[in-house]
């Protein structure tokens, strides 16, 4: 039995000292819900208090749903992992490989060696870098002006490769592909109408969607940016695009944390709802081989640390979520899956120990120590009782 009075104190201590305006955290197990929790204030000094259904920008969290909706097409045979993804999407025929910059700051280009595979875009594998971890296309970005994935504008996607296909891992918007893959082969779907239909209404996911709705305003989260000294500031955080060319994969959807581990619990129970029981397993295994995942060293620092989950250990990737090779101290068993959204939202799922959760903040940089340290704490708490 989880002691859910521990848990409370420990999270509510996070908000009295400071660490966190708010947070709001649930784990499930076999049997569904185990603890859920709601601490805090929506925005630092305000008056709306974090609740189970206060809604959150999930950003990189969406990535495992896009995933999902890529293995249903795998299942019903309209996609494949390892078919070249240019016979489905034209634009990815031909890539091409940013070398460097020439005069006048001129990026040199070279045709990639080898085809982009589906299996490449959800491992991040596929050669595509998010220019907040990769110099050489934030330099790309600022000489052609190439707009960020987050505008919706389809010219965003249209970045060169940061290496081969396959050479290796380096996170990237491999998976806003993906997305443009499940809706070139459904027959008109947009990613939020697909998900909607496939997704979150067969599991009940009702406070899930790429487009925010008139009654999360008074619900949703203000972002906050941590400041030098370690105090928190309120920012701004821009709205999604009103006139979107495409529903981004990699990121995007708001959500509440009830929402997301209804979501883990689905696949936790071998995929109920939404795939089968093998295609749950074959996402949860390494399809990366002897490559590892690397530290994302930032070079935008007001969006993100330099991160890297369980330094020392050698990390995996599956279909869309990160491995752990080995037990964790919190006690998250070896196989585990992970990943995390970069305003401080993360999630857990070990098929081992059959426990799944999620802890979600609002706050920039990514991978902030104090957050961080709070998620371990959590899972600590968690596991205590298993």
């Amino acid at each position: 039995m989880v002691d859910r009075g521990a848990i409370d104190q420990l999270l509510q201590g996070a908000v009295n000292s400071g660490d966190v305006p708010g947070v709001v955290a649930v784990a499930a197990d076999d049997s569904g819900v185990v603890y859920q929790g709601a601490f805090g204030r929506q925005k630092l000094n305000g008056d709306a208090p974090m609740k189970l259904d206060t809604v959150f920008r999930i950003a990189s969290m969406t990535k495992a749903i896009t995933g999902t909706a890529a293995m249903q097409m795998v299942e019903q045979g309209k996609l494949s992992l390892d078919r070249p993804a240019g016979e489905v999407l034209p634009e990815l025929a031909s890539p091409q490989v940013l070398e460097g910059f020439g005069g006048a700051g001129k990026p040199s280009l070279r045709p990639a060696r080898g085809h982009i595979t589906l299996r490449n875009l959800l491992t991040h594998t596929s050669g595509f870098v998010y220019d907040t971890w990769n110099s050489k296309m934030a330099r790309y970005a600022r000489e052609t002006g190439l707009p960020a994935a987050r505008t919706g504008k389809l010219e965003a996607l249209n970045a060169p490769l940061g290496f081969d296909p396959g050479e290796r891992w380096e996170y990237g918007i491999g998976i806003d592909w993906a997305g443009r893959m499940v809706e070139a082969v459904n027959g008109g779907q947009n990613l939020e109408q697909y998900m909607q239909r496939h997704i979150f209404t067969p599991l009940g996911m009702r406070d899930t969607s790429f487009d925010p709705r008139p009654d999360w305003a008074s619900r949703t989260v203000t972002v906050h940016a941590r400041q030098a000294d370690g105090s928190l500031v309120p920012t701004e955080a821009a709205p999604p695009p009103a006139n979107r060319e495409f529903y981004p994969g990699g990121g995007g959807l708001f959500s509440t944390a009830s929402d997301y581990v209804t979501f883990l619990h689905a696949l936790l129970t071998g995929g109920r709802g939404v795939l089968k029981p093998q295609t749950v397993a074959l996402m949860a295994q390494n399809h990366m081989g002897a490559l590892n995942v690397r530290k994302l060293t930032t070079y935008n620092p007001a969006f993100s640390n330099d991160a890297e989950f369980f330094p020392g250990m050698d990390k995996k990737w599956g279909l869309t979520f990160m491995i752990n090779t080995q037990d964790t101290p919190s006690g998250r068993s070896a196989g585990s899956l992970a990943w995390a959204g970069i305003n401080n939202t993360y999630f857990w799922l070990d098929p081992n120990k059959r426990v799944a959760g999620a802890l979600m903040t609002q706050i920039l940089p990514f991978a902030d120590p104090t957050v961080l340290g709070l998620l371990d704490r959590f899972e600590a708490a968690v596991y205590a009782s298993r």
